[in-house]
C-alpha cells in the first residue's frame, strides 16, 4: 500500500452559504454516505494561506508574536498570510508577507510542507515555505492595522523552539508543523532536496 493521500469527491445532494464573511464563509452540504444515507456537513470555506519559516546564519527563526481572538492568547508564529488573489502565485504571497510582517527578504526559497490545517471542519491549506539568506529588505514599512499594530518579533534557535513545541509551550499550527519538518528534512536527504519555491500545489492551483 502506497501511503499517500488522494483526491475523491462524495455526491453532494444540496448545498448552501449560511454565512459569508470578509475572508471566509460557512458552507453546510448535503453529503452521500457510502451506505446510501446522507449527513450534513458544515465546514468553514478559505481561500488558502501561505507560512514562512525563516532561517538565518545562525540557525534562528524569525518569528512573531500576535494575539489571536478565538483562542484568547498571544501565539508565537512564524510570518504567515491569506491568499488573498484567487489564482496568486504562494511564492510571490510568501514574499509579500515576509516584506510586511517581518521587513525582511530571502535569496533561497523551497516548499517545506503543504497541510490542512483543520480538514474536519474547514478547507484551509496553507504551504509552508523554508527561506534562507535573509536581510534586511529596502523600502518603506508596511503599515500595520488592528492586532499587527501590537506584534513582537525573535528570533529563536531551532532546538529551543523543537523544545518548546515538545513541552507543550508552543501551540502555533505553522510554527510547529515548519519546526519539526525542518528538523526532520534535515535528518533525511537534507534542506537541499526540498521542493522547489514553485512546486504544483494540487490543493490551491496558480499559475507560475
Amino acid at each position: 500500500m502506497t501511503i499517500k493521500d488522494t483526491p475523491e469527491e462524495w455526491e453532494i445532494r444540496s448545498s448552501e452559504i449560511p454565512f459569508r464573511g470578509a475572508k471566509t464563509s460557512v458552507r453546510t452540504d448535503e453529503v452521500v454516505m457510502p451506505d446510501g444515507s446522507t449527513a450534513r456537513r458544515d465546514y468553514q470555506v478559505h481561500p488558502g494561506s501561505v507560512a514562512i519559516l525563516a532561517l538565518d546564519d545562525d540557525d534562528r527563526v524569525l518569528l512573531i508574536k500576535q494575539y489571536r481572538h478565538p483562542v484568547r492568547q498571544k501565539l508565537w508564529e512564524i510570518p504567515a498570510g491569506l491568499l488573498d488573489v484567487p489564482g496568486e502565485n504562494p511564492l510571490h504571497a510568501a514574499q509579500r508577507e515576509l516584506y510586511e510582517e517581518a521587513h525582511v527578504k530571502a535569496e533561497d526559497w523551497r516548499v517545506l510542507t503543504d497541510v490542512y490545517t483543520t480538514p474536519g471542519g474547514c478547507d484551509e491549506s496553507v504551504r509552508i515555505f523554508l527561506a534562507r539568506g535573509l536581510s534586511e529588505a529596502q523600502g518603506e514599512r508596511f503599515t500595520a492595522e488592528h492586532e499587527e499594530t501590537d506584534l513582537q518579533h525573535a528570533r529563536v534557535p531551532v532546538d529551543e523552539l523543537v523544545q518548546g513545541v515538545l513541552a507543550g509551550e508552543l501551540h502555533n499550527n505553522c510554527l510547529v508543523v515548519g519546526v519539526l519538518s525542518l528538523v526532520a528534512a534535515r535528518g533525511g536527504a537534507g534542506l537541499d532536496a526540498l521542493r522547489p519555491a514553485e512546486a504544483p500545489w494540487p490543493a490551491r492551483p496558480f499559475e507560475a
